[in-house]
């Protein structure tokens, strides 16, 4: 298994990891208010990392690409989650909607998964 996909798999659980703490900390509370940020820590951190490991066991890539994807996402994951829970709890506050503008967490995650899908589609059209 090369480095690349050990990378994404090893940050997925920790992701999911979290994501279940928080889960059980909300329902322990009774407080659902993060349950968004909660999803996306889960979606976007352990699926998608778990995703995009795959693809690179499986097609074997390991390229500047794939590094600049794996940090450009899971740093945006890591500032776009926090960022959310801020905005979830400033109850639609504009200076939290400008937080999540400058922070940029959400820009990162889009280059991340732009760098993804350009070593997608250079895979699929060397296999045709």
């Amino acid at each position: 298994m090369n480095r690349i996909t050990l990378a994404f798999f090893a940050v997925a659980p920790v992701y999911g990891l979290i994501g279940m703490v928080w889960g059980i900390h909300m329902g322990m509370t009774e407080d659902h208010s993060m349950m968004p940020a909660h999803a996306h820590l889960n979606l976007l951190g352990l699926v998608v990392n778990g995703v995009m490991g795959a693809f690179y066991g499986l097609s074997g890539k390991q390229n500047k690409i794939a590094w600049a994807n794996f940090y450009l996402w899971n740093l945006g994951v890591i500032i776009m989650i926090p960022t959310l829970a801020l905005i979830l709890q400033s109850t639609g506050a504009p200076a939290a909607s400008l937080l999540a503008a400058i922070t940029g967490g959400e820009v990162l995650a889009v280059l991340g998964m732009l760098l993804f899908g350009v070593n997608v589609w250079t895979a699929f059209k060397k296999t045709a």
